[in-house]
């Protein structure tokens, strides 16, 4: 029993201590409508007691009534479908005492009825007065003058209002409720605890169990039980991570958010706004493969989760788990009773032996045997039971007992007798995914795509409904409803098949006939493919196509606008930064096309760079590179050119960019630039554009700053001409001019650019955009350079929490260690530094460039620590490494000699120190120039070693020189010339460039 306490403080004179108490009866199912009629006892002046009474479990006594009538006041009872178990012979018993007892109490008992079927004699003989059906206002009148109260006020209400049962939350798109549902009292009860007393920290929940356990079920009948406790209810079918986060994000317009163009812009927006409302909220993900399918949706907060999943394995996610185990016995004979009337006690309890109390078996084995009236009962509950040996044997594992293909064997054979158009529909529907069946792609379908019987159906609604009814009906399989348009009209939009039934359908096809509904289903997803991936419009259409791509053949197919449909998807998943799922269709595309059509086939080799460019995006750079190299070589082979080559040329320079091979990647890229032209005959056209901007990027990496720069520039202004300046091409142009401004030591031009390039970014992009999280990243690092650090750390902490969320953030990690070092945070600085260095190490290799800089940077904080040996020989590794990476005149090579004379002279090698710094100073002067900040900085830190070796007029002039120099490029009162003015000694720190 659960007993709930006052929600109003009473008024005196006529306090609550005067009024009479209420005690209000319930079964759990009706809780919503409980937790309603006690807190309008209470406002009404009442006290208000609420017990969930439930006891069939135990054996009819007069003690049992007796106790609910001992205390004073009167008695409220909530009649719903509970009780018309009652009608049962097994609980005549319970009947007989209710209908005995509870009129001789009349005085005190009332009784409401909150269930639109009829109740039986034991029920009403209490007279209930119905709620249903009326508004709030007459509903409260009802039930004060249940309860004997002339409805007077009771004082000011310190809670918040509970919802009237029958109006649903504001925000709502759950599923409708299952009216036959039956039992988990006690996993509803754990659930409801756990989230109730979660308090501010907000309460996630895990169902989970065997899959035909009944966890959809459960879910949505605990959402349709506690609506009245929450302001939005949103449902996410979480089978597929692509609808799952196309699911959560359509919650964006009922939050009065806007629709960004990227999706993880708009999940995020939704997250942030449900983690800060001050409305209540429960967010069901249905059917979550795993962890990583829907982590990154979960809200944080003061709300609500509740996720069902097969696996108890949800680590990470701070969430309680609740398991619903199969039916109890009792549970399990109510349910098949009511699903099949002709069942008596003692076959229902056989039945559930046979399937194992699983509710979806027991669903299955009793809708055939309702369809089937003349079947002898004894002799089906024997076949699931026994089972034909061969198809016991087809059990894939212990998760799916011998008695579900018996079961599903009989109901399968009814339906095909009994309705032949139902049973072709299930055979066609079995070939898309079961999750969530399109019934809407297929009534849109052409009928061309369509075979002569299923064409004939989609296009007659009448025959179209009875079989669907049939197909719901004879399997237990739940439609769903889109909702009413302007007219009211409910239609039916999908339904879900059991993932098991669903195999079952499929296996039992001989291979003919799936043969021909594999063709079918394909043609029918062809046919709905917008054919325009890149269009934000067409973004849910293509989240609803992906989940079929697998179970239609899709993958498999040879037909070429098959493909196109399948390479459309993975080109969608790409535009959305969704590179895992990405990763997964072209790789399975590419296993599949590879053997049918050969490496070199068009379509195949689209797939193939797709796969290539979501392997960088997640840092699988050697199998990049391989797969890479392969197409290119296998082209050159066939002696083949054009378009395919030049795409072959440009993907795998990418790749060795990201490498660290510059000198092939460069090479690789001017190929591609002149083989382009040659075909297009046009320097300004987009593809060109993109492989001079790539060329552009591999001079930077080369050292050669100031041809890089020259190039960005063109680039950035045909681009603007070609393409205007709100393209992605475009703004990707403008930052990296910013960034080789930069690095060029114009600071000021560089931040003018880039702060205007992070607000188109932002505008165009949307704030979460890879490259928007980029462009801040510039940002940050251009003010830095400029004298603003703090403002910088705040950009470039915020962008790096961002890129987290998202991809690899090793760069975003690198130099916000050294723009901690900078503010003299060193413990935090050297945290970081060290996790960028050995995060580059693993994912590129101890010889990388960029594996090279990050243990430069270590070394760097090491020294300002005052450990200054360790700091030395890191140093002078690190040196070593970029010489004979990169040569001697590389810009990171000459900063590191830089840091490494620092070093030496803070080891007390003096000598050492100024023969490094006069060595890099004269190749500086050569790799960037003699005014560039870099060979600045050298001379500077050379006349302090030459100043502590006694030779101070050198040392003077060479300070007084570097320092007119840095003065007249960046002003007198600029944050690094007054740092030069002061003595301190010079730094280099190595900033990744974004590749």
């Amino acid at each position: 029993m659960s007993d709930h306490e006052g929600a109003v403080e009473p008024t005196p004179p006529e306090s609550a201590e005067d009024s009479p108490r209420v005690t209000v009866l319930f079964a759990g199912q009706s809780q919503a409508w409980a937790d309603w009629i006690g807190q309008q006892l209470e406002r009404a002046g009442h006290p208000a007691v609420l017990i969930r009474w439930d006891p069939l479990h135990l054996k009819p006594a007069d003690s049992a009534l007796a106790d609910l009538l001992e205390p004073p006041g009167h008695i409220l009872v909530v009649l719903d479908d509970w009780y018309l178990r009652f009608d049962s012979e097994k609980y005549q018993g319970w009947a007989r005492l209710l209908r005995d007892t509870l009129p001789q109490h009349r005085d005190r008992v009332a009784a409401v009825s909150v269930t639109a079927k009829p109740l039986p004699p034991a029920a009403a003989t209490l007279r209930p007065i119905g709620l249903r059906g009326v508004g709030p206002d007459e509903a409260r009148r009802r039930v004060l003058e249940c309860a004997g109260s002339p409805g007077r006020p009771g004082g000011v209400v310190l809670e918040r209002p509970i919802r009237f049962p029958d109006d649903r939350p504001g925000v709502w798109n759950a599923p409708r409720r299952n009216r036959q549902f039956t039992g988990r009292e006690d996993a509803f009860e754990r659930v409801h605890d756990i989230l109730a007393a979660s308090g501010e920290e907000g309460g996630r929940v895990v169902v989970h169990g065997l899959s035909g356990v009944g966890k959809t079920q459960a879910a949505m009948e605990y959402v349709h039980r506690f609506a009245g406790e929450y302001d939005i209810v949103w449902w996410v079918g979480a089978s597929a991570k692509a609808s799952a986060r196309e699911g959560f994000a359509a919650l964006a317009p009922a939050l009065g958010l806007p629709q960004g163009s990227r999706l993880g812009e708009v999940i995020t927006a939704v997250r942030g706004a449900l983690e800060t409302t001050g409305r209540r909220w429960l967010v069901v993900f249905d059917g979550a493969e795993s962890p990583e399918a829907v982590g990154e949706l979960i809200p944080e907060g003061p709300g609500h989760v509740l996720v069902t999943a097969n696996s108890p394995e949800w680590p990470g996610l701070g969430a309680q788990l609740v398991q619903l185990p199969p039916f109890d016995r009792e549970e399990s004979v109510a349910f098949a009773r009511r699903r099949a009337e002709r069942l008596g006690e003692h076959d229902a309890d056989r039945l559930a032996e046979a399937v194992q109390d699983l509710p979806l078996l027991l669903d299955q084995t009793a809708t055939w045997i309702a369809n089937n009236p003349a079947a002898s009962i004894a002799d089906y509950v024997r076949g699931i039971s026994q089972g034909d040996p061969h198809t016991v044997s087809t059990m894939p594992s212990r998760e799916y007992p011998a008695s579900f293909q018996a079961a599903w064997s009989k109901t399968l054979n009814s339906l095909h007798e009994t309705s032949a158009e139902a049973w072709e529909l299930l055979k066609l529907l079995a070939h898309f995914s079961p999750d969530s069946v399109p019934l809407r792609l297929l009534q849109n379908a052409r009928v061309s795509d369509l075979p002569p019987h299923l064409a004939a159906l989609v296009t007659d609604p009448s025959s179209w409904n009875s079989a669907l009814r049939t197909l719901s009906r004879v399997t237990s399989t739940p439609l769903e409803y889109d909702d009413p348009g302007r007219l009211g009209t409910r239609t039916v939009g999908s339904l879900r098949i059991h993932r098991l039934l669903h195999r079952f359908v499929r296996g039992s096809l001989p291979e003919q006939e799936h043969e021909r509904a594999t063709a079918t289903a394909c043609r029918v997803l062809v046919a709905a493919d917008p054919r325009d991936p890149s269009g934000s419009h067409n973004w849910p259409r293509y989240a609803e196509l992906i989940p079929h791509l697998e179970p239609s053949g899709a993958l498999t197919s040879t037909d070429p606008d098959v493909r196109r449909l399948v390479l459309n998807c993975i080109e969608y998943l790409r535009v959305r930064g969704e590179f895992r799922e990405g990763r997964r269709l072209s790789g399975l595309a590419v296993e599949s096309w590879r053997p049918l059509s050969g490496p070199t086939d068009g379509l195949v080799l689209v797939a193939t760079h797709q796969l290539a460019h979501m392997l960088r995006q997640l840092g699988e750079y050697g199998r990049a590179e391989e797969l890479g190299r392969g197409t290119l070589r296998r082209l050159m082979a066939e002696g083949r050119g054009g378009i395919e080559v030049v795409r072959a040329k440009n993907g795998l320079g990418g790749t060795l960019m990201v490498l660290g091979k510059y000198a092939e990647a460069r090479a690789l890229f001017e190929e591609a630039a002149g083989e382009t032209a040659a075909l297009l005959g046009d320097w300004k056209v987009p593809r060109l554009l993109g492989i001079r901007h790539n060329l552009a990027v591999t001079l930077a990496l080369q050292g050669h700053y100031a041809k890089s720069l020259s190039r960005h520039d063109e680039v950035l202004e045909e681009c603007i001409s070609v393409l205007g300046g709100k393209d992605h091409l475009t703004l990707q142009a403008g930052l990296y001019k910013a960034q080789m401004l930069r690095l060029m030591g114009r600071y000021g031009e560089a931040l003018t650019i880039q702060e205007y390039n992070h607000r188109l970014h932002r505008q165009i992009l949307g704030d979460d955009h890879p490259q928007t999280l980029t462009a801040q990243h510039n940002l940050a690092l251009c003010l830095r350079r400029d004298g603003e650090p703090e403002r910088a750390r705040g950009l470039l902490h915020e962008a790096r929490e961002a890129m987290l969320r998202r991809a690899d953030a090793t760069a975003f990690t690198c130099d916000y260690a050294m723009l901690l070092r900078e503010l003299g945070r060193h413990d935090e600085a050297h945290e970081l530094a060290s996790e960028a260095a050995a995060g580059y190490a693993e994912l590129l290799g101890a010889e990388h460039p960029y594996t090279i800089g990050a243990y430069d940077n270590v070394a760097l904080v090491l020294r300002e620590t005052g450990e200054h040996r360790a700091a030395r020989d890191l140093s002078e590794r690190n040196l070593r490494a970029f010489t004979r990476v990169l040569g001697h005149v590389h810009p990171w090579t000459l900063g590191s000699a830089m840091n490494t004379a620092s070093a030496r002279a803070a080891d007390g090698d003096l000598p050492g120190a100024a023969e490094l710094g006069r060595s890099a100073l004269v190749r500086s002067v050569t790799s960037v120039g003699q005014a560039h900040v870099l060979s600045v900085n050298l001379q500077a830190g050379l006349a302090q070693d030459l100043r502590a070796l006694g030779r101070r007029a050198q040392a003077a002039e060479l300070l007084r020189d570097a320092v007119t120099t840095l003065t007249v490029a960046l002003g007198e009162n600029h944050r690094q010339t007054a740092y030069m003015r002061s003595g301190a000694r010079p730094y280099w720190d190595f900033e990744p460039m974004p590749v």
